[in-house]
């Protein structure tokens, strides 16, 4: 179902930049952090008959550790080295995860995609908390993590690494409305934002 068109500014108005056919997709900052952290404060003492305290201090200091930091603002892109990948769109992650700021760069954008959900920078950490409530890490909270559009995904990808973020091209924007997930041989569409995971587990508060 296509989004009416108030729906399509708003959307419009959060995603900064347009993809074209091309495009590769690049995330800055590992995704699911803030997600994480919330999980292990709102649920550390089920957590705690899984994981050592070490563990879950560590999970605290997630965003902290491996967010995308002042790149929500948009301020570090000025500099010649990053222009240089062509940044042609950007969104900063929140409600929904990854999965969500896809959805929402690429239907901005009138674009289809195709994305490799293994190339998406995850922690174990995060991976393993998920899995003790069987969410879905890529639909978890994510602020701290970016979403970008560049003409050259693989430049600018080794560019934030040398300022010590993760960051992977994870896809390409492609021709036509189809919007791919792989996993390994595995494909399936991606589907419109739900309801965050988070709020699964806050229901069950």
């Amino acid at each position: 179902m296509k989004l009416g068109q108030k729906a399509m500014d708003a959307l419009r108005a959060e995603v900064r930049g347009r993809l074209s056919v091309g495009d590769d997709l690049v995330v800055a900052g590992a995704v699911a952090l803030r997600g994480t952290v919330l999980l292990v404060q709102q649920k550390r003492p089920q957590l705690e008959n899984y994981f050592s305290r070490g563990f879950l201090e560590d999970c605290l200091r997630l965003e902290e550790n491996y967010g995308a930091g002042g790149l929500e603002n948009c301020e570090i892109f000025a500099s010649p080295e990053l222009k240089n990948g062509e940044i042609t769109a950007f969104y900063a992650m929140g409600e929904g995860g990854v999965l969500s700021a896809i959805w929402k760069m690429a239907e901005a954008s009138g674009t289809g995609l195709s994305v490799d959900l293994r190339s998406i920078p995850i922690r174990q950490e995060t991976v393993e908390v998920c899995e003790r409530f069987d969410l879905n890490p890529y639909r978890l909270f994510s602020c701290g993590a970016v979403l970008l559009g560049a003409k050259n995904g693989r430049m600018l990808a080794e560019e934030l690494a040398r300022r010590g973020l993760m960051a992977k091209v994870i896809g390409q924007a492609r021709e036509g409305n189809d919007r791919l997930l792989y996993s390994g041989e595995n494909a399936r569409y991606l589907e419109r934002p739900g309801t965050d995971e988070l709020w699964k587990i806050l229901e069950r508060a």
